[in-house]
């Protein structure tokens, strides 16, 4: 029994032994193996994408404020208004006229230089503007107001040019202009004093080193201080000075003053100006040569016009004070 067992054992151990070396005889083969990826299923298909527009997150840049509005400008109370009915003066001052010559790019005569008279109703270009014609201008007055009316060839003040209108005061009768009442656009038909102010020469520079002839070109600041100016807060009085426009035949545009300001003696004259617009440069004649001005003559040898352009004015004329008739830029009397 003992040895049976023996034998068995031994036999499978042999077995065993003839396995391995069959084993180590055969070529090892090298296999390539690839893992597969088992996809997992889902429970239920997901659903379709959809992108999704995210409103802009607000930052700390405030949004603009609607861009505020011009004031209003403050209506400025009055205790003392002009008349609206307004009788054409006695004394008409007729001036030369240039609507017929216009077509020639020229002005007929009335220019002269030498006495501060302005016949310059063109552009640079020659071009005429009938609303600086000046065909005429007169005083009126009442008990509290003088009210002097010019007359234009032109019915539209409100020309896109934008054209100064003004009246001269020489209250000392030398020649040298000491008060400018100055009118800008827009101009109504209603008395107003908001596009009005009266501006003073302090230093006496407005005739240049004399009255009588051109100087130039001599540095000045001619008018030079505004003393009145409703807008702006400027002078005590607010019914000093006034404008309108359309008052009558002759006045195409009308001025108003007080009679208080400027006394009962003193010479006045009128001027229309859509070129230089420059009352600091007034007079004119004294601050450029006659060359460099030139002339609306074709007659005269500075034509055409150059640095002094779209101007028309007429000689003064006096109230309250009878003088000589020889006072420098006074209207000659006739023969």
């Amino acid at each position: 029994m003992y040895s049976k067992l023996v034998r068995t054992r031994i036999s499978f151990v042999i077995t065993a032994l003839i396995f391995a070396a069959l084993a180590c005889s055969f070529p090892s083969v090298a296999v390539k193996t690839e893992a597969t990826a088992v996809p997992v299923m889902p429970s239920e298909a997901p659903p379709p994408f959809v992108p999704t527009l995210q409103a802009a997150m607000p930052t700390e840049t405030s949004i603009p404020s609607p861009t505020p509005e011009p004031p209003t400008p403050t209506k400025v109370p009055h205790s003392l208004i002009p008349s609206t009915d307004v009788n054409t003066g006695k004394l008409i001052i007729n001036d030369a006229v240039s609507v017929d010559t216009a077509i020639e790019n020229r002005a007929p005569y009335g220019d002269s230089y030498k006495y501060n008279w302005f016949e310059r109703p063109f552009l640079k270009d020659m071009t005429y503007v009938s609303d600086m014609d000046i065909v005429s201008y007169n005083l009126a007055y009442d008990e509290k107001f003088f009210y002097i009316s010019i007359e234009l060839v032109g019915a539209n003040p409100n020309n896109p040019i934008g054209i100064h209108y003004s009246v001269e005061l020489d209250i000392d009768a030398d020649g040298f202009g000491d008060y400018i009442i100055l009118a800008r656009p827009p101009y109504n038909v209603d008395w107003s004093t908001d596009t009005v102010q009266i501006v003073q020469d302090t230093n006496r520079d407005t005739g240049g080193l004399s009255a009588e002839r051109s100087d130039a070109p001599l540095p000045g600041d001619g008018y030079d201080m505004v003393i009145f100016d409703t807008v702006a807060g400027i002078g005590d009085d607010y019914d000093v000075a006034w404008v309108r426009m359309h008052a009558g035949k002759k006045a195409t545009i009308q001025f108003a003053f007080k009679r208080s300001f400027s006394g009962e003696k003193f010479f006045y004259g009128v001027v229309a100006d859509g070129g230089l617009k420059s009352i600091a440069d007034m007079d004119y004649v004294d601050r450029f040569t006659e060359e460099d001005a030139g002339s609306p003559e074709k007659s005269e040898k500075d034509y055409p016009l150059k640095a002094i352009y779209g101007v028309d004015n007429v000689c003064r004329e006096s109230f309250g004070i009878k003088g000589t008739g020889q006072e420098p830029q006074r209207c000659k009397p006739k023969p």
